[in-house]
């Protein structure tokens, strides 16, 4: 099996780091910003938000540079999020995300694959 990737402990892959473009209220829910993950695996973990949230695979960026993954977001509804992670163009796995209703908490479910075992990750974060 292999070790987990710093992008997989950073919100399965750095999620939401992307190129920006806020239109509407409703996205702006979640929000541009700095997360500060909060659960006892990642805590003082931070991540910027920037993403157009519409399914498209954006790069995910580590220090400012190209991981090698992708994520592909989507926004369900004003609470609710979902993704796909892919390595070199090759899915392997998903989230969810649930954003609280003040939203300052964002609370993450992914399940990724292993090298054949599937592994569930639950991420707790708070808007900086």
């Amino acid at each position: 099996m292999r070790s987990m990737p710093a992008t997989t402990r950073l919100f399965f892959g750095v999620v939401f780091i992307s190129a920006v473009g806020w239109a509407s209220q409703a996205y702006a829910q979640l929000g541009v910003g700095t997360w500060l993950r909060t659960d006892e695996h990642g805590k003082g973990i931070t991540m910027t938000v920037e993403s157009p949230f519409d399914g498209t695979d954006v790069p995910a960026l580590v220090g400012g540079k190209p991981s090698g993954e992708t994520m592909a977001i989507k926004r369900v509804d004003d609470h609710h999020y979902t993704a796909v992670v892919k390595m070199s163009g090759k899915p392997y796995g998903t989230s969810s995300a649930v954003l609280s209703p003040d939203g300052k908490t964002l609370t993450v479910e992914s399940v990724i694959d292993m090298g054949g075992k599937q592994q569930k990750i639950i991420e707790t974060w708070v808007k900086k």
